[in-house]
């Protein structure tokens, strides 16, 4: 890394003129010098690479190598268009540019990073080129939930406006299909089956749409989670039994793996089971006909519970890994693509999270991370002498 070339050069052209004793004192000012600028460096959170003109890497920083996953030692003399895929050095070093641009990675994290590229000149010819990256990661997760946020804020605009619209005629409707029931009761017996077919399918469309509705209200509406002192392992066997009929139908094997001595949690058992009834359902209807299998699993640690739930199912194309929080994109025939939307809010609601891994083909696995606001108590024992005298 090049430090105050130009006052070296002078230094240089006057070298015989100045006293040694004098030389050595500017020499160890520049060391020094040199010291503290690298100490800085290292110490920032952004990445700092220091490049040359032909694209050599002079100096890279702690911060860049942790971005990139590359070791100084090795980047130091080559190439960045070689350590950094994708980087067109050509295109960027043009002489005179400043440029600022978005870059993703996906090794060794995948990253949102920014970088600015400047060039290094003295006194009008360049020297080579400074770069200065940002990890945009966690703003832009959360310009993500902000927008999300909006999103939801939206629909609860509309929500009233909907449940009225649609909920009265409904309601309505339903009432007149009973009195029509009534009357086609009192027709003859040969009269009554073709009426009574349509009758069945009109039903079944009004409930169908009062469904829908009451899943986008909730989906919409911001409910307050009632805590309580629970039992996850509980609240799971109970969605187990809720669903044993469908789960014995399907003839699908359910691998229990449940952590020894799990303290209870502080949530809604109510929001709970629906969560679990949801991810569950979801896993079964992607399993296939034979040797379906889902694994429920909880872990524990001193600051959060760990669920998992996870099928060897179909899995989730990428194209649908995407979206799978948006609002009505499902691949279901029959469904509302409202129910993750549903899950998530509810776990947040809690101050959780969950993630989603698939692979197409090879299943699914969700987890489910909850916070521990009742954390344990460690007790130190007396502090044994680092000296025995």
């Amino acid at each position: 890394m090049s430090v105050q070339s130009g006052f070296l050069e002078k230094l240089i052209a006057r070298l015989d003129r100045v006293e040694p004793s004098e030389v050595q004192q500017i020499l160890v000012r520049l060391i020094r010098e040199k010291g503290f600028l690298t100490k800085v460096f290292d110490a920032l959170h952004e990445g700092v690479i220091i490049i040359d003109h032909d694209g050599m890497i002079e100096f890279i920083n702690p911060a860049a190598c942790q971005f990139f996953g590359l070791k100084a030692e090795k980047a130091i003399g080559q190439k960045i268009s070689s350590q950094i895929r994708g980087l067109d050095w050509k295109i960027l070093s043009k002489p005179g540019r400043t440029i600022s641009r978005d870059l993703e990675i996906f090794y060794p994290e995948n990253r949102y990073l920014n970088f600015y590229l400047a060039p290094i000149e003295d006194t009008g010819s360049p020297l080579g080129h400074v770069m200065l990256i940002r990890d945009l990661t966690v703003t832009r997760a959360e310009a993500e939930q902000t927008l999300e946020s909006e999103r939801l804020n939206a629909l609860t605009l509309l929500a009233a406006g909907v449940a009225h619209e649609i909920g009265n005629p409904l309601n309505s409707l339903d009432i007149h299909l009973q009195l029509l029931g009534r009357k086609i009761r009192k027709l003859p017996p040969g009269d009554r089956p073709a009426l009574e077919e349509h009758l069945s399918t009109a039903r079944q469309e009004i409930q169908r749409l009062d469904t829908i509705l009451k899943q986008f209200l909730h989906a919409v509406r911001p409910t307050a989670a009632v805590r309580e002192r629970c039992d996850i392992h509980q609240i799971l066997h109970e969605t187990l039994k809720l669903l044993e009929p469908e789960l014995a139908s399907r003839h699908i094997a359910v691998q229990l793996d449940l952590a020894q001595n799990l303290p209870p949690a502080q949530l809604d058992p109510g929001q709970f089971q629906q969560i679990f009834y949801n991810l569950i359902k979801n896993a079964y209807q992607a399993l296939p006909s034979e040797n379906g299998r889902i694994i429920l699993q909880t872990k524990f640690s001193e600051y959060e519970f760990l669920i998992t739930i996870q099928d060897n199912g179909t899995g989730i194309s990428p194209e649908h890994m995407g979206a799978l929080f948006e609002p009505y994109r499902t691949t279901k025939q029959s469904g509302t693509g409202l129910g993750l939307l549903i899950v998530r809010r509810m776990i947040r609601e809690h101050a959780g999270e969950i993630e989603i891994e698939s692979e197409e083909g090879h299943g699914t696995r969700i987890l489910i991370r909850l916070p521990r606001t009742e954390r344990t108590v460690r007790l130190l024992g007396p502090p044994t002498p680092t000296i025995d005298l």
